[in-house]
C-alpha cells in the first residue's frame, strides 16, 4: 500500500476505521435526541457499518432522517476522539453510572486483569478497543446515510432480547456515496428472486426452506449451462463420475468430515448404522480412484462429477439461490504425482479464465493458508501453500493472502468474481490435499515400480450451478446472452392470415436446433412485442402480410431495439453464429 493511499478508501484498514467511526457518531446523535436509549454494539462492515439499539419505541423512517442530520452536525462539531483506559472494576462502575446494561455485560466478560478502552468524542463516550480517526471533523457530513432498521438478537442468540439495528453507509466524497446508492438501486432490479419469479426459473417453498425447485425455464438454462460445462471439460481433459447421495459413518470419520464438518450435515440411520447425506463429492472421489490400480502413465487423472450435496444452513442465512442446503456442486479431483502440481494449477486456472471471460466476468485471487484446526504436518501445509504461490505467480496473476481460512485439510485459491456492477461473488475454488489421500492410502505404481502416494486437487469453477444461475441472472439483469437464454426467438404472425407461415419458420428453427416459440394468441403485435421484452427474448420475429408476399421475416434484436428485414435462412446462419461463439 502506497503512502498516499494509506489513509484512502483504498486502504481497508483505513476504511474500516472510518466507519467505525461514524458507527459511533451514529450512536452519539442517538443518545442526543433519545438519551433514554441504551447501547449495545457497533461495528464496521463490509459496505458501511451498523449499530444496535435497545430503545422504548420502534425507529421510523422520520427518526432516521433526523438522527441523519444530527451526525452532520457532529461532524462539522470537529470532536476529537480520545482514548483512555481504566481497570476492569471502575469501567463497570463507569458504565453503571451510565446506565448502559448491555456494556456492563461484555465488560464483565472479560478477564479481571483486562484494561478497559474508552473513546471519549464531546459529550459521548463508548466502550470499544479502536481504532478511530482523530477527529468526527475528518467525517463528510454529506457522505453517510443510514439506510435501514432491522431485528437483531443481542449477542445474536435467540433467548436474549430483540434490539434494532441501524444500517448504514458512509464515503468520503458525496458523488462516491451517491454512486453506491446508485448502485444499490441498480441491483434491486437486478434481484435473481425477483427476476427468477418473473422468468418462470425457479421457486422457493415453505415446504423446502433453501431447496430450490427449478421450473421449465430455470431447467432449461441449468442444462445449458452444464452442457456448456461438459464441453468445456472434455476439452481439457477430464473424465465424468457420479458418487452416492448417502454414504455412511465410517467412510466420513475416515475423510475427517464427522469430525470437522458433523453440524453442517444431515444424518440418517439405515439398518441400524450410522448414515450422513453428502455435503461434499471428495469422500466418494476417493473411493472411485481406490476401485481400480493405477500407474504414473495414469496420471495426471482429472475427474469431474456435478454432484447434488446437502448441507445444514441457519434458516436465518438462507438467499434465494446464493445461500441453500441443497445445490449442484461442480465438482472435480484431480490426481497426480508431485512433479505434476504446478502444471495441473496451472490448466485449472486456464479453465477458470476461459468460464469466466465467456460470461464477463473478471476476478481476484485470494490465498487462504492454514487454518487453527487443521489435519496433517505443517510443513507438509507450507510446502502446499508456496506451490500454489508459485503456480499463479509464473502465470502473472496477483492474489491476496488470507491467513487462516483455508479447508481443514489444505490451503486454497479462491476466485472472486466482479460482475457487471461492481459486486464480488466466491465462485471458484482450488484446494490443494496431501491429507485426504493420505487417510484413504490411495495409491500410484510409480516408474520404479514401487507403490506412492498421489496429490490430489479439489476444485470447482462454478462453485453451485445454482448460486452461479443466482450470480449470473443478477449480472445480465435476466437477459441472458442468445446462447444460454431459455427462449431464444419468439415468433408472431401480425393476423391469424399469418399464423401459417409462422408456424413454417417455426419449425425451421426448432429443427435447426434454436429454442423457438410461437405467439399466436388474438392480441395485437405491440403488446405482444412488449410481453416478449419483459421476458427477455433475444430475438423476436414480426411476420405480417408483406413479409409472406417478399418471402423474408422481420427480426427485432432486443439489444438495439432494431427491426432488420432478412430471409429466414439467413437469420438461421447468424443465431447458429452467436450460438456458436457464445456471443455476449
Amino acid at each position: 500500500m502506497s503512502e498516499e493511499n494509506k489513509y484512502t478508501f483504498e486502504n481497508p484498514e483505513y476504511r474500516d476505521t472510518y466507519r467505525h467511526t461514524v458507527s459511533h457518531i451514529l450512536a452519539q446523535a442517538v443518545k442526543r435526541l433519545y438519551p433514554e436509549v441504551k447501547l449495545a454494539i457497533g461495528p464496521a462492515i463490509e459496505n458501511g457499518f451498523y449499530y444496535d439499539f435497545d430503545a422504548p419505541f420502534s425507529f421510523t423512517e422520520e427518526n432516521l432522517a433526523a438522527i441523519e442530520a444530527e451526525m452532520r452536525k457532529i461532524c462539522k462539531e470537529k470532536l476529537p476522539l480520545e482514548r483512555f483506559e481504566l481497570p476492569r472494576a471502575e469501567a463497570v462502575k463507569f458504565m453503571e453510572e451510565r446506565e448502559e446494561p448491555y456494556k456492563v455485560e461484555l465488560i464483565n466478560d472479560l478477564p479481571e486483569d483486562a484494561v478497559i478502552s474508552f473513546y471519549k468524542q464531546g459529550d459521548f463516550t463508548d466502550l470499544c478497543a479502536g481504532p478511530h480517526l482523530d477527529s468526527t471533523g475528518r467525517v463528510k457530513g454529506n457522505g453517510i446515510k443510514l439506510q435501514n432498521v432491522t431485528g437483531a438478537y443481542w449477542r445474536g442468540e435467540s433467548k436474549n432480547k430483540m434490539l434494532q439495528r441501524i444500517y448504514g453507509t458512509a464515503f468520503p466524497k458525496k458523488d462516491e456515496l451517491d454512486a453506491y446508492l446508485e448502485m444499490l438501486e441498480e441491483a434491486k432490479k437486478r434481484d435473481h428472486r425477483r427476476l427468477g419469479k418473473e422468468l418462470g426459473l425457479f421457486m422457493l417453498t415453505e415446504e423446502g426452506p433453501g431447496f430450490p425447485f427449478f421450473l421449465p425455464n430455470g431447467m432449461t438454462l441449468k442444462n445449458t449451462l452444464i452442457d456448456y460445462w461438459r464441453e468445456v471439460h472434455k476439452r481439457y481433459g477430464y473424465v465424468e463420475v457420479s458418487t452416492p447421495i448417502i454414504l455412511n459413518r465410517a467412510l466420513w470419520e475416515r475423510s475427517g468430515h464427522w469430525g470437522h464438518y458433523k453440524n453442517n450435515m444431515y444424518t440418517t440411520v439405515i439398518d441400524d448404522e450410522d448414515y450422513a447425506i453428502k455435503p461434499m463429492n471428495c469422500p466418494g472421489g476417493m473411493l472411485v480412484y481406490k476401485a481400480q490400480p493405477h500407474s504414473y502413465r495414469d496420471l495426471p487423472l482429472r475427474v469431474g462429477e456435478l454432484g447434488l450435496v446437502h448441507r445444514h444452513e441457519l434458516s436465518g442465512a438462507l438467499h434465494g439461490l446464493f445461500r441453500v442446503r441443497c445445490f449442484t456442486q461442480d465438482d472435480a479431483h484431480i490426481f497426480m504425482t508431485p512433479e505434476q502440481i504446478k502444471d495441473e494449477i496451472k490448466n485449472v486456472v486456464k479453465l477458470f479464465d476461459e468460464v469466466y471471460s465467456t460470461f464477463g466476468l473478471s476476478y481476484a485471487i485470494e490465498l487462504s493458508t492454514m487454518p487453527e484446526d487443521h489435519m496433517g504436518d505443517e510443513s507438509v501445509w507450507a510446502f502446499a501453500e508456496q506451490t500454489l504461490k508459485e503456480a499463479i505467480t509464473e502465470m502473472g496473476k496477483d492474489f491476496v493472502v488470507n491467513e487462516g481460512d483455508g479447508a481443514f485439510y489444505g490451503p486454497k485459491l479462491d476466485f472472486h468474481l466482479a460482475d457487471s456492477l461492481g459486486r464480488t461473488w466466491q465462485c471458484g475454488t482450488v484446494q490443494l490435499d496431501f491429507q485426504m489421500p493420505e487417510r484413504f492410502e490411495l495409491e500410484y505404481t510409480g516408474a520404479d515400480g514401487e507403490k506412492h502416494r498421489p496429490v490430489m486437487i479439489h476444485r470447482v469453477v462454478l462453485g453451485s450451478i445454482e448460486r452461479f444461475i443466482g450470480v449470473i441472472t443478477e449480472h445480465f439483469a435476466g437477459a441472458f446472452p442468445t446462447w444460454l437464454a431459455p427462449e431464444q426467438v419468439r415468433v408472431m404472425p401480425m393476423t391469424d392470415r399469418n399464423i401459417a407461415c409462422a408456424q413454417s419458420v417455426l419449425d425451421t428453427l426448432n429443427d435447426a436446433g434454436f429454442r423457438a416459440a410461437l405467439d399466436s394468441r388474438n392480441e395485437k403485435i405491440g403488446y405482444k412485442i412488449r410481453e416478449a421484452q419483459v421476458h427477455k427474448v433475444p430475438y423476436m420475429i414480426v411476420i405480417g402480410d408483406k413479409d409472406e408476399e417478399k418471402g423474408i421475416i422481420s427480426v427485432r434484436d432486443r439489444k438495439t431495439g432494431e427491426t432488420t428485414q432478412m430471409e429466414v435462412q439467413e437469420f438461421v446462419e447468424k443465431l447458429a453464429y452467436e450460438v456458436k461463439e457464445k456471443l455476449r
